[in-house]
């Protein structure tokens, strides 16, 4: 059965709740020494068509240029901005990057707006380190200053987290944690983790990487959850494209018959997201799977693949197209989890397969009351594929050049859950306009 993200054992919830009490320790000298950072952080709403979403904190890292957690803008059109220190809404003119895997997303002031950057901390910080962040001031005379150190630097769920002491309420995910030095470590939030809630930082560093891929233009905020008419239109153009991997390249196209995939597949390349993820899944016989977010940071023991974007797509299924070998689709949770067969978000399979006797062929047209044409009998026969999942996943596109890397990796050592025993990445994946 082909999998797609989902959860391995402790479940998550969203947020803390609403009874942290805030651990301000007002000091005049620290108060005078972050009071010039109040209008560089930003209070952030996001809407849909005028109604309100989410609200989160945000902070300027170029002067015109704000850092904020991508789950924020889910399903949003439109988002504005109020520096902590005013009461004045301003709009967001669209984004430049986005980064999923560590959920963070650079919007662009609208309107020529601009406020100081705060200096981000090039380093990973070490243990034990002090931190603080602020809030909005009660009143004109003193900051907030909510204290904390950092207690780890680790692997939490396939991202490099700060765990720190420092408590935040939903409201405040997004705002800058600071060192003693006044440079921002990283951007805050909180989950829960084993059953415990725990709080976080992203480092500073994934924010330092992703100004460097910005776009010169901002992007519509629409555009993060679906492509527009001339953003699809442009995309069924497109050639093809080649999957850089660590044993060879892999040229593939996508399928115009399933728009929604490939918009979604070509969105997530733009955006770098496949580069450096690893292919995690390696079956004999059947396929090679990679697009797994928990992938690119993982270590040698760690369970991968439980993973995604944030979201599903829906299935579509397209008479005709079947898992002949070459063929690309999406890996899903199963019936039992997933009724709707909904798609994983962004993993995907190339079908290595083998062929099928006759004899075998008849016994999975009994099982999933299915019935092959005489040309998908012949292929199945001779070329081969995975004709046991036709009917149950969502096919979006076909190797072009290639197969012989697919079929290297398909034979590689794999340990426990079919994951290979040296890492296979995908270095990035390229566009052929």
């Amino acid at each position: 059965m082909l999998t797609g993200c989902g959860k391995s054992g402790k479940q998550k919830t969203s947020g803390p709740g609403n009874t942290l009490k805030a651990n301000a320790v007002p000091a005049k000298q620290e108060n005078g020494s972050y009071a010039g950072f109040l209008s560089s952080v930003v209070k952030i709403q996001t809407f849909d068509k005028g109604r309100i979403l989410e609200t989160g904190q945000g902070f300027f890292v170029e002067k015109d240029v704000i850092v904020t957690r991508l789950s924020l803008m889910n399903n949003a059109n439109q988002a504005s901005f109020t520096p902590l220190n005013e009461n004045k809404k301003y709009n967001i003119a669209g984004y430049l990057a986005i980064d999923r895997i560590n959920d963070l997303v650079l919007l662009k002031t609208g309107n020529g707006i601009t406020r100081n950057p705060i200096p981000l901390f090039q380093r990973i910080a070490p243990a034990s380190e002090k931190t603080i962040y602020l809030t909005r001031p009660a009143n004109s005379s003193a900051i907030p200053l909510h204290k904390g150190k950092i207690l780890s630097y680790s692997n939490i769920h396939g991202n490099f987290l700060y765990t720190v002491t420092n408590k935040f309420r939903s409201g405040s995910f997004g705002t800058p944690l600071f060192m003693s030095n006044r440079k921002a470590i990283g951007l805050v939030f909180s989950d829960v983790v084993d059953y415990e809630m725990r709080y976080f930082a992203t480092p500073s560093v994934f924010i330092s990487e992703l100004i460097k891929k910005k776009e010169t233009q901002p992007i519509a905020l629409k555009n993060i959850s679906q492509a527009d008419k001339a953003i699809a239109e442009a995309n069924s153009r497109i050639k093809g494209l080649v999957i850089e991997t660590d044993m060879g390249n892999i040229k593939i196209r996508l399928f115009n018959e399933t728009p929604a995939y490939r918009d979604n597949f070509i969105k997530l390349v733009r955006e770098h997201y496949f580069d450096s993820l690893l292919i995690h899944r390696v079956i004999k016989g059947f396929c090679i799977q990679s697009g797994a977010a928990d992938t690119r940071y993982a270590g040698k023991n760690d369970i991968v693949g439980w993973k995604g974007p944030g979201y599903t797509l829906p299935a579509h299924i397209v008479p005709g197209l079947y898992h002949k070998r070459g063929m690309i689709g999406s890996p899903r949770k199963p019936d039992t989890k997933n009724t709707k067969r909904r798609s994983d978000g962004s993993q995907f399979y190339i079908v290595t397969g083998r062929v099928y006797s006759d004899m075998e062929l008849n016994d999975i047209e009994k099982q999933n009351n299915i019935t092959f044409t005489p040309a998908q009998r012949r292929t199945y026969k001779i070329e081969g594929g995975a004709p046991h999942i036709d009917g149950s996943y969502s096919i979006f596109g076909e190797v072009l050049e290639g197969m012989d890397v697919a079929d290297r990796i398909s034979r590689v050592p794999i340990g426990s859950e079919f994951r290979p025993l040296r890492d296979i990445r995908i270095k990035r994946i390229r566009i052929l306009e």
